[in-house]
Order: C-alpha cells, then sequence, then structure tokens
C-alpha cells in the first residue's frame, strides 16, 4: 500500500473528513487531498500530528494496512462464545481447499497422537493449562513454518 492509501484509510477509520483534518492540521483540503492521491507528501511535522490525530504512531501511520488493522480489531472484540460458535476448517478450507478433504489422506490418529503427547509435555514441563499449551505449539509450529519458508527462499 503507498503512503496516500495509508493516509486516506486512517482517516476514513478514524471518521474524519478532509476538511476536519485539514482544519485542525491548519492546511486546506486540497493539500489533504492532494497527500492522500500521492500528489504531494507531507512534510514530517505535518505526518506526526496526523498520526497523533489518527491515534497512531507515524511508524504506523506511513505503514498502515487497513486489513490487517480491521482484522486486529475484530478478533480482539470476539467473544469466546463467538468463537465456539465458527467452523474454522470450513471458514480456512475457503482458503486452502487441503482442510476440508486431508481427512480422507491422512492417518490422523497417528499424528493426533504425537501432538497430543507434545501438549501434555508442555503443560507438564511448564505448568501450562490445555489451553495455554495449544497456543503455545501452535506459535512453535508457525515458527518453523516460517523459518522452512525462508530456507527455502535463499
Amino acid at each position: 500500500m503507498n503512503l496516500g492509501n495509508s493516509l486516506f484509510h486512517a482517516r476514513k477509520r478514524c471518521g474524519l473528513s478532509q476538511e476536519t483534518v485539514a482544519e485542525k492540521l491548519g492546511v486546506s483540503r486540497q493539500t489533504i487531498s492532494k497527500w492522500e492521491t500521492n500528489e504531494t507528501l507531507p512534510d514530517i511535522r505535518q505526518s506526526k500530528k496526523m498520526a497523533v490525530l489518527y491515534n497512531m504512531s507515524l511508524d504506523e501511520l506511513i505503514d498502515f494496512d487497513v486489513d490487517i488493522k480491521d482484522i486486529q480489531e475484530i478478533i480482539e472484540k470476539t467473544s469466546e462464545e463467538t468463537e465456539a460458535k465458527i467452523d474454522w476448517t470450513k471458514a480456512w478450507g475457503k482458503k486452502y481447499p487441503i482442510l476440508l478433504h486431508y481427512q480422507n489422506q491422512v492417518n490422523i490418529p497417528y499424528y493426533a497422537h504425537g501432538i497430543s503427547q507434545m501438549l501434555d509435555e508442555l503443560r507438564r514441563e511448564y505448568q501450562l493449562n490445555e489451553l495455554d499449551a495449544m497456543l503455545v505449539l501452535k506459535d512453535i509450529l508457525a515458527n518453523v513454518w516460517k523459518s522452512r519458508q525462508n530456507q527455502s527462499k535463499q
């Protein structure tokens, strides 16, 4: 995403008009429009003022990705009851079809047994509850995956 899009989405996320932002920054509405369309760039002082106005750091404003921010906010606001109602396999299966049909191809009991043992080891060794052990194991798996992806790129 480019800077203009970042500025536009950050402003919209705060529910502010170009006129309101222009007034608070002491510039014209046209200046805000030019920044948001990448016709011109704000100086560092104006950028810092916008970051404060939009309640984010300057780094966040520059790299603002509306999708990531929205997803993070949704996750934070989702209750455990709602999470329990979501069929995650079906939801992710739309993007990764293997999740919808691996059950007939993979020896699930074999892998489930190994995973169950790892969960039990994590619980015992670090005095974790079931959920925390699962989250730690999931995070370890994700990091192993990222490491393998990085190695394959080299």
